[in-house]
């Protein structure tokens, strides 16, 4: 039997696969409460690959149709593509912009030379660094890092 949808709360990141996970399937985690197999499987399904493949690395577009496949609808809120690295916004000045509290909001990220996801919901933060608890920003690793995109997600049901 599938486990229920659950879309309150701030989940915990259940990893289940005996193996590292990689931010993509974690924050997804997070958002849906399902564990890391299964937010994989959607992923490598879009991906039309093995249901059971390892999965190191997410754009957008699989992130935002595995999001779907489990219930919740990804949308750009913001971009800062246009602006050179140095100019894009921290997570900590974006944190100082009004927002809604109640709203997941999915971040990509610079992270060295790649990319990375975060989740944050109000005032706290949830990813691979934060081994898949959910952290206040003013405590997590992330407060300096710069912004490439901006999603909000809300639940489909």
């Amino acid at each position: 039997m599938a486990e229920p949808l659950r879309t309150t709360g701030l989940n915990k990141v259940k990893n289940d696969t005996g193996r590292t996970a990689f931010c993509g399937p974690y924050i997804l985690s997070a958002l849906t409460g399902f564990p890391i197999s299964r937010v994989e499987e959607e992923v490598n399904r879009f991906r039309r690959v093995e249901t059971d493949s390892k999965i190191e690395g997410t754009s957008a577009m699989e992130v935002a149709a595995a999001a779907t496949e489990l219930g919740w609808e990804m949308t750009l809120t913001e971009s800062f593509w246009h602006l050179e690295r140095k100019e894009r916004p921290t997570l900590w000045k974006w944190m100082q912009k009004p927002r809604n509290a109640w709203v997941y909001y999915l971040l990509a990220i610079h992270r060295g030379k790649q990319g990375h996801w975060i989740l944050v919901k109000g005032v706290k933060i949830c990813d691979t660094y934060t081994d898949g608890q959910w952290q206040f920003v003013c405590d997590g690793p992330h407060r300096g890092t710069k912004i490439m995109e901006i999603y909000q997600l809300r639940s489909r049901g």
